[in-house]
C-alpha cells in the first residue's frame, strides 16, 4: 500500500482548501503549538487491517465522511424543542436561532404523534405536555412564523403520522412563498422503530411502509435535497438496548428502507443519500465514539457490497445525535451538565454531522430557557474552546478505540445474521417483519435492560447520586421547571373549533376523500394528501380516514 492513502487524503484535502471549504481559524492548542488537520501512521503496511481504518473521507469512512473533518464545517447544533402551542414554540425557537443554534428540531406532543387532534378524547390532558400541539397547516404556519424554511434546516421526529405532517411543512413553507423544492431537512418516519422500542404506530407495518415509499418517491423526484427517512436508534436505545444492539438494530432497519426503495424501483445512488440516522450518545464514552465509527464501516460496506451503491454519496452513512435522556437523574440534577458534556464530547470525537444536547432539567420536565441555554451553551463551549474540531478523528488508531470499534461491528454483524434467518425470503425486511410480529426486537431490549438493572441494583454500575455519593450539600435539590397550563390546551381547542368552523368543510373532507380514494390505487399517496392540507384538513380528519381504511394495529402479547 506504501503511504497511498495518505496521499489520497492529502489530494482529497488541498481540493478542499482550494474550493474555499476549510475554515480560516487558529488551529493551534491553548499554548499556541499549530496542530495538523489529520495524523496517521508513518508507515502505513505496517498497521494491520490498515484498509479498514484509513483516513477521513475515504471508503468504508470510518475515520469521517470528509477528508477535512470539522475544519471544512462545524457540526450543526439541532437543538431538539417543542412545547404548548405553536407559538410559544415559535418564540423558543427563535431564542436557539438568535443563541447560535444551526437548524431546528420539532418535538411534536403525545396527540400530534398518535395522528389525533387536540379535541379528539383521547388527548385529554396531554395536549402540548411532551411536545408542541400541530393540528393542521394553520399551526405549522404559526410555528415557523418569521422563520425563513427556505434557509433554515428542519428535524422533524415524528413516525406514525410522519407524512400528512410533512405535508402541513410543506404547505406552509409553500404560504411564506419559498420553493419547496430547495427545502433542506429531516423527517423521522421510521416506522420499524415504533414496533421495535418507542410504540408509536398508527397501524399494521404493510400500510406504514407503502406511504413511507411515496414519500421517498415524492422527495426523490420533487425534494432531492430533503431526507425523508432518519432511522432511530436513540429510542432503542432509550428503551434499554446496549450498544451494539442500538447499532444493529438500527442498520439492519436502514437497509429493510434500501430494500424498499429498491423494491420502488428507485435509483439506490440517488435515494440512499436520503437516508439518514439518528443515534443515542451514551455515558461509556469511548463505547460510544467507537459505535458511531463502526457504523459509517458497516453501512459503507453493505451499501457498496450488498446493494450494489457505487457512489461516495450513497455509500456514506450521516448521522444526528442527542444525548441519552436515560442517563439523566433526578438527584442531584446539576450533575446532568456534566454526563452531557461528556456525552456530546463523545458524538463529536465519533463524528457527528448534528448534535442536540439535553438539558439538566428534562428528566423532571420538558426545558426551562435557562436549562436549554446552558444545553446549547454546552455544544458551543465544545466547539469554541476545547479545540476538538482542529483534527478529524483525533482517536484514529487509538488500540482501545480500534479494537472497540472492530468488537462492536462482529457483534452487530452477528445481530444482522440472526435477523435475517428469521425472514423467510433472505432480505432484511422479512426478518425485521418476522421478529416484530413475535416479539424478538422487544424481547431482546428487554432481557439487556433486565441485565444493566440489577448491575445498578447491585452496585456494580454506580450513577453518582444515585447509588453512589448520595450526599448533597442541600437537603433537597430545586428546581425551577417549566410547566405547560392546562389554558393550553383549552386555547387549542378553541381555535381548532374556530379553524373548523372558517374553512371550507365540503372541500376539506372531500379532498380526505379523494386521499383514501388514491389510497386504493397504486398512485403515489402525497399530492392527494398535500391537496387535504392545503384545504385545512386536520391531523386527525386524515388520520382516521386512513384508520377507517387500513385498520389499526396492536403488537402481539409476549410474556
Amino acid at each position: 500500500m506504501g503511504d497511498d492513502a495518505r496521499q489520497r487524503w492529502q489530494q482529497r484535502f488541498d481540493a478542499a482548501l482550494a474550493a474555499g471549504k476549510v475554515r480560516d481559524v487558529d488551529y493551534t492548542t491553548l499554548s499556541g503549538v499549530e496542530v495538523q488537520p489529520v495524523y496517521g501512521p508513518a508507515d502505513e503496511d505496517a498497521v494491520e487491517g490498515f484498509e479498514r481504518i484509513g483516513y477521513p473521507g475515504e471508503f468504508p469512512f470510518t475515520r469521517g465522511l470528509h477528508a477535512s473533518g470539522y475544519r471544512g464545517r462545524l457540526w450543526t447544533i439541532r437543538q431538539f424543542a417543542g412545547f404548548g402551542n405553536a407559538q410559544q414554540t415559535n418564540e423558543r425557537y427563535k431564542m436557539i436561532l438568535a443563541e447560535g443554534g444551526g437548524g431546528l428540531s420539532v418535538a411534536f406532543d403525545m396527540p400530534t404523534l398518535m395522528g389525533r387532534d387536540s379535541d379528539d378524547p383521547r388527548s385529554l390532558g396531554e395536549v402540548g405536555h411532551c411536545g408542541v400541539a400541530i393540528d393542521s397547516a394553520a399551526d405549522m404556519d404559526v410555528l415557523f412564523d418569521g422563520i425563513d424554511l427556505g434557509g433554515t434546516t428542519t428535524s422533524m421526529t415524528i413516525s406514525g403520522p410522519a407524512v400528512p405532517v410533512f405535508c402541513m411543512y410543506l404547505v406552509a413553507a409553500e404560504r411564506q412563498g419559498v420553493d419547496v423544492g430547495t427545502l433542506n431537512g429531516t423527517l423521522q418516519t421510521d416506522i420499524f422503530k415504533e414496533y421495535i422500542a418507542q410504540k408509536e404506530w398508527l397501524f399494521a407495518p404493510e400500510p406504514h411502509l407503502r406511504l413511507i415509499g411515496d414519500l421517498m418517491e415524492y422527495c426523490a423526484e420533487h425534494i432531492p435535497a430533503y431526507k425523508p427517512i432518519s432511522v432511530s436508534g436513540y429510542h432503542i436505545r432509550e428503551a434499554g438496548s446496549t450498544a451494539a444492539q442500538e447499532l444493529a438494530f438500527t442498520l439492519a432497519d436502514g437497509f429493510a428502507y434500501v430494500e424498499l426503495g429498491l423494491s420502488r424501483g428507485l435509483d439506490i445512488e440517488q435515494f440512499a443519500p436520503g437516508l439518514s440516522f439518528f443515534f443515542d450518545s451514551h455515558l461509556d464514552f469511548f463505547e460510544e465514539i467507537a459505535k458511531f465509527r463502526a457504523a459509517r464501516r458497516i453501512w459503507a460496506r453493505w451499501l457498496r457490497d450488498v446493494y450494489g451503491a457505487q457512489t461516495e454519496k450513497a455509500q456514506q452513512l450521516r448521522f444526528h445525535t442527542q444525548t441519552a435522556g436515560v442517563s439523566l437523574t433526578a438527584q442531584q440534577p446539576d450533575n446532568n451538565i456534566v454526563r452531557t458534556a461528556v456525552e456530546a464530547l463523545a458524538a463529536i470525537l465519533g463524528g457527528t454531522q448534528s448534535l442536540h444536547t439535553n438539558a439538566l432539567d428534562e428528566v423532571l420536565a420538558l426545558p426551562s430557557a435557562k436549562a436549554a441555554q446552558i444545553a446549547l451553551r454546552t455544544q458551543q463551549v465544545i466547539a469554541e474552546e476545547t479545540g476538538v474540531a482542529n483534527v478529524a478523528d483525533p482517536l484514529g488508531g487509538s488500540w482501545y478505540v480500534e479494537a472497540l470499534t472492530d468488537d462492536i461491528e462482529r457483534q452487530a454483524e452477528e445481530i444482522f445474521a440472526r435477523i435475517k434467518d428469521m425472514g423467510t425470503d433472505g432480505s432484511m425486511t422479512s426478518g425485521i417483519l418476522r421478529g416484530i410480529e413475535d416479539g424478538w426486537f422487544t424481547g431482546e431490549i428487554a432481557e439487556a435492560a433486565f441485565v444493566y438493572q440489577r448491575a445498578l441494583e447491585k452496585g456494580d454500575k454506580k450513577v453518582v447520586g444515585v447509588n453512589t455519593l448520595t450526599g448533597s450539600v442541600e437537603a433537597h435539590d430545586k428546581l425551577d421547571i417549566l410547566r405547560v397550563s392546562h389554558q393550553v390546551e383549552l386555547d387549542q381547542k378553541a381555535e381548532l373549533a374556530e379553524r373548523r368552523n372558517a374553512r371550507d368543510d365540503e372541500a376539506a373532507r372531500a379532498a380526505v376523500q379523494r386521499m383514501v380514494e388514491v389510497g386504493r390505487t397504486e398512485q403515489n399517496m402525497v399530492p392527494a394528501m398535500l391537496d387535504a392540507v392545503r384545504a385545512e384538513a386536520t391531523l386527525g380528519e386524515i388520520c382516521d380516514a386512513l384508520r377507517a381504511e387500513w385498520g389499526s394495529y396492536t403488537e402481539p402479547a409476549r410474556f
